[in-house]
């Protein structure tokens, strides 16, 4: 009985959402001129369903009909067809062949995207352009998770699964059109012990390091696309939940103090964080330049390569990694390595995804002084956003908050917020999860169907809401996308020459040779037992 329940749902979902092989039903679907046709195929096959189960299956059944015309009611109101606009979305996306139209918008309107008048007037209602721009850069973000070994199983733990030049090639996302120019390494912090994974075996690639990240520059073909070089910087965020932000030592420590220059002392950030961007470990080969000195040296580098052209420097992050994003995009700005010799600067701008407050008021004041530009994406029922800075904070009075100024809690947000609500979405189930209000995918997701405040959700780009449950149980059940669904092939493992099963051997990439001239030339010392 059972069975033959979830046979007849399967056909049911089969036949209208997945295999999309039935033209009578979909062709032309712009505007659901063949609703009735559709209701007509719903109606048959409930009473197909009906047929194989007998009346002590009646309220599952009652439930799975009310689902199934729910989504029906919904794509029919919203006039949108799921699946046509899917086999449109690689047209639609940047990067994808045919979009010639969208590529000329942006070639002119980068800039704009990129915040140069803070995103007036193109989050309600939310500029089409922007929000591709946004999923472009979250999947970016979204890289990092997917690149990552987090398998304690792994003699690799800890690292990234693939090679340098071949990053984007082994995600399926050579279409975007960067190169992986060097990736960034982190040494292990005792503030911070969940952002960290490593192996069980005795004998590993590194006892102190993990991968948290990585730096590429646009080709030539995407570079015209875009309308200058982009340089992009992407940050891992935690894999381990949400325990890390337990590790928040709630604690704000003046930037300059790990010699960030800053000229104002009272300009603070959170502890955790500061060290997990300056820490070192000269004794470890991956961890003897910290994250900073590695960004710094790399971008510098990549100025002075493409000194001659129009550029830009792109950071994303999601979770912890949207802390880093900010951190690092004032250090950047801050140093005035965005600087030309003829004095002009080239635009930084940040995308936060889920991030937590980074610092204090003087943090943000003096953040906005130099000029970055942050775009923070947050769910309303995610609690990262509302942390570290529970109490003091910026939805205080001013008056308030400035007295509290003194208080090594006191946080605020810095940049332009972009809230956005997953009850919103007719595509996931209600849930208290608070993993799932956090996940990055579920956030694209509902950058997809967002239009600005009160609108419908409708799917914009046809981005496959598969995705969602990617790493994470959000979707609901009667779209029959199995939880936590992405692993590579055998986790890894790989027949020998013995036929013996074994993980695959990795080639693990440290720092460029010639990185000690970079950091000599922004005066930034290094050991000479490096």
């Amino acid at each position: 009985m059972a069975i033959s329940l979830c046979k007849a749902a399967l056909t049911f979902k089969t036949s209208i959402h997945h295999h999309h092989q039935t033209d009578e039903i979909w062709k032309g679907v712009s505007g659901f001129p063949l609703e009735r046709s559709m209701r007509s195929s719903e109606s048959s096959l409930i009473t197909r369903a009906a047929s194989k189960i007998d009346n002590s299956s009646s309220q599952q059944l009652s439930y799975i009909t009310k689902e199934f015309q729910k989504e029906f009611s919904l794509v029919a109101s919203a006039d949108f067809d799921y699946h046509e606009e899917q086999d449109r979305s690689s047209l639609l996306q940047v990067g994808g062949d045919g979009d010639d139209d969208d590529d000329d918008e942006l070639a002119e309107r980068w800039r704009q995207i990129h915040g140069e008048d803070d995103w007036a007037g193109m989050l309600d209602p939310f500029d089409p352009l922007l929000r591709k721009e946004l999923i472009r850069y979250g999947e970016m973000a979204q890289a990092c998770y997917d690149g990552f070994d987090f398998d304690p199983f792994s003699i690799y733990c800890g690292s990234c699964k693939y090679p340098r030049r071949k990053f984007f090639e082994e995600l399926g996302m050579s279409r975007y059109g960067y190169d992986v120019t060097r990736y960034l390494y982190a040494t292990s912090n005792i503030n911070l012990p969940n952002f960290f994974k490593q192996s069980r075996w005795p004998k590993v690639w590194s006892k102190n390091a993990n991968w948290i990240g990585y730096i590429s520059v646009s080709n030539d073909e995407m570079s015209k696309k875009l309308g200058r070089r982009d340089i992009s910087i992407a940050w891992r965020g935690t894999v381990t939940q949400l325990e890390w932000i337990a590790d928040l030592m709630d604690f704000l420590r003046p930037i300059n103090s790990d010699k960030i220059p800053c000229p104002d002392k009272r300009v603070k950030v959170e502890s955790g964080f500061l060290d997990l961007y300056t820490d070192k470990d000269e004794k470890c080969r991956f961890c003897r330049f910290s994250a900073r000195e590695q960004i710094l040296a790399e971008v510098k580098r990549l100025m002075e390569m493409y000194k001659d052209e129009e550029l830009s420097i792109t950071i994303t992050g999601h979770s912890l990694g949207s802390a880093l994003a900010i951190l690092s995009g004032y250090d950047i700005v801050e140093t005035g390595i965005n600087v030309r010799p003829d004095t002009t600067a080239v635009p930084v701008c940040v995308y936060s995804f889920s991030g937590p407050r980074v610092g204090n008021v003087r943090f943000k004041e003096r953040l906005e002084l130099l000029g970055l530009k942050v775009l923070r994406v947050i769910n309303v029922h995610d609690i990262v956003p509302k942390s570290p800075g529970w109490i003091f904070n910026e939805t205080i009075p001013p008056a308030v908050m400035k007295m509290a100024e003194v208080l090594p809690w006191s946080y605020s947000h810095v940049g332009v917020e972009l809230a956005l609500d997953h009850n919103n979405s007719p595509f996931l189930k209600p849930t208290g999860d608070l993993c799932a209000a956090h996940n990055l995918e579920a956030h694209l997701h509902l950058l997809d169907g967002y239009h600005g405040k009160g609108e419908r959700f409708v799917l914009a780009t046809g981005r496959d809401i598969a995705l969602v449950n990617k790493s994470c149980d959000f979707l609901k059940d009667h779209y029959c996308i199995p939880p936590c669904w992405r692993q590579d092939a055998n986790k890894g493992m790989v027949v020998n020459k013995e036929g013996r099963w074994v993980q695959a051997e990795r080639r693990l990439e440290d720092h460029p040779k010639d990185i000690h001239v970079h950091l000599h030339q922004l005066g930034l010392v290094y050991s000479s037992n490096s």
